[in-house]
């Protein structure tokens, strides 16, 4: 069962690919992403059960060593966050638009489920580290109330690791802005 993810974000792309190996001979896990993102850093996702993602993601952040900038699991992670990372969510207007943006995927990713968890939302997509230097954002939509809470859920994960570049509600945004979205 796909209920867990988690991901380590590493400095050196070498290490990533060595990394890579060794989560997946850990332990029975889907590999969701395992490529190189802007500036230079690597970058892995996996996903499955909870205790397989742990002993994945551990055997990863040890492997990685010096080269580990962030980890993490999510257990229980909400279904609307692959479809997010996969770029495959589906949106026919927008009421309100919310936007989270942090310096680390591995923050973003727990930014955007917490904010989707927080109220009743739905995620557009994540974006992840290309052609961004580095960093991540969320976007999602809902009713003005519903984006306020879950922006603020998802900007304080993130600020609490200290990776919080900035976070926006916009109320009733154009449809061209929908446009670029996509």
């Amino acid at each position: 069962m796909l209920n867990a993810i988690g991901g380590v974000e590493l400095s050196s792309v070498a290490r990533g690919f060595e990394t890579a190996d060794a989560m997946l001979k850990t332990s029975d896990i889907k590999l969701l992403l395992s490529r190189t993102i802007c500036p230079g850093k690597y970058l892995i996702l996996v996903s499955g059960a909870v205790a397989a993602v742990n002993a994945a993601v551990e055997a990863g952040a040890n492997k990685a060593a010096h080269a580990l900038v962030d980890s993490f699991v999510i257990p229980n992670i909400h279904p609307e966050v692959f479809p997010a990372i996969e770029g495959t969510a589906v949106v026919e207007n927008l009421e309100a638009l919310g936007i989270i943006e942090a310096f680390s995927v591995s923050a973003l990713v727990e930014a955007a489920d917490a904010a989707v968890k927080a109220a009743s939302v739905k995620l557009l997509e994540i974006r992840i580290a290309m052609a961004l230097g580095g960093k991540a954002f969320v976007t999602l939509t809902g009713t003005v109330a519903a984006v306020q809470t879950a922006v603020d859920a998802g900007a304080a994960v993130a600020a609490k690791k200290g990776l919080l570049v900035d976070k926006v509600v916009i109320p009733q945004p154009r449809q061209e802005i929908l446009r670029e979205l996509i």
